[in-house]
């Protein structure tokens, strides 16, 4: 039987070898093989005159290059590992796109080549993300960390409960305590609690939300008993709240789509401001297909 890869995109930058090594340690986790593809975007315009075929040459040895470090990076850190490597000439981002319906995860590094400096998301991985067909996890801020929790943002959503099972295996798998960040608004209208003269009851809902939350945890918490559970309840905007947890974190984990979004898109605004300025890698959890 056939097994899905975790597929990760390499190209030779310091943050791509960051996640070739994240793969790397994933897929060893995991149990299933590691695929490196780079996909090398020559220039057309220069090759149209390319009668002998150098640039083509050229840039296939490159993308051969670029993917036996990769490799060999990946092996340095799961040396049982079965890893393959996948050099193709092409526009990386289809290719990622086409990767990603039949890659069990797929792994990015925030930045690519070329590009602005002051750029927080490289545009491959943005449209990766947003578009694929599988979970996807960007690489960011302090690399391929490997301590501290791992994170996790939860609300009613429909793929609320696979969110909650992709975190409490990863808590589980990496032998550290889960952080449920829960973000609602209260009875009360927040700009009400700064005006002088207004007595603000506490909101009825706080033990509403937290009885359900913990309805919600229950199974999972049944499922993996020796994961420690922290409860995060906030009425602050739960991005900024996931960004704050980042600088302690090890991975953050959100749901592909959240309330409000557009039809057809798969990343929500929450993902989205993850994956400009989070402190750790950010693991957007996309529901199989079918």
């Amino acid at each position: 039987m056939r097994v899905n890869p975790v597929i990760v995109g390499a190209d030779g930058t310091d943050c791509s070898k960051a996640a070739v090594r994240w793969a790397a340690r994933e897929a060893q986790r995991l149990g299933v093989p590691l695929r490196v593809t780079h996909a090398f975007d020559w220039e057309w315009r220069e090759a149209r005159y390319d009668m002998n075929h150098d640039y083509l040459d050229q840039a296939r040895r490159m993308a051969e290059g670029i993917t036996s470090n990769a490799v060999y990076e990946a092996r340095v850190v799961a040396p049982e590992l079965t890893i393959e490597g996948d050099p193709v000439v092409g526009n990386p981002a289809p290719r990622l796109l086409t990767d990603s319906e039949t890659a069990q995860l797929l792994v990015l590094g925030s930045r690519g080549r070329g590009g602005f400096g002051s750029l927080l998301l490289g545009s491959v991985s943005q449209r990766v993300a947003t578009h694929a067909k599988c979970s996807v996890v960007v690489i960011r801020g302090r690399g391929d960390v490997t301590e501290g929790p791992v994170v996790v943002g939860v609300d009613d959503s429909p793929v609320a409960d696979t969110v909650l099972g992709t975190a409490f295996e990863a808590a589980a798998g990496r032998r550290s305590t889960l952080w449920v960040v829960h973000s609602y608004q209260p009875a009360v209208p927040l700009w009400v609690s700064g005006m002088a003269g207004i007595e603000v009851p506490a909101p009825d809902s706080d033990d509403e939300e937290q009885t359900r939350l913990a309805a919600q945890l229950a199974p999972w918490r049944d499922k993996y008993p020796d994961v420690p559970v922290k409860t995060v309840f906030t009425h602050d905007n739960v991005a900024s709240v996931l960004v704050a947890a980042s600088a302690k974190a090890q991975l953050v984990v959100v749901g592909s789509r959240g309330h409000g979004v557009i039809t057809g898109t798969l990343l929500g605004s929450t993902g989205l401001q993850l994956l400009h300025h989070a402190a750790c890698p950010v693991y957007i959890v996309r529901p199989p297909v079918g």
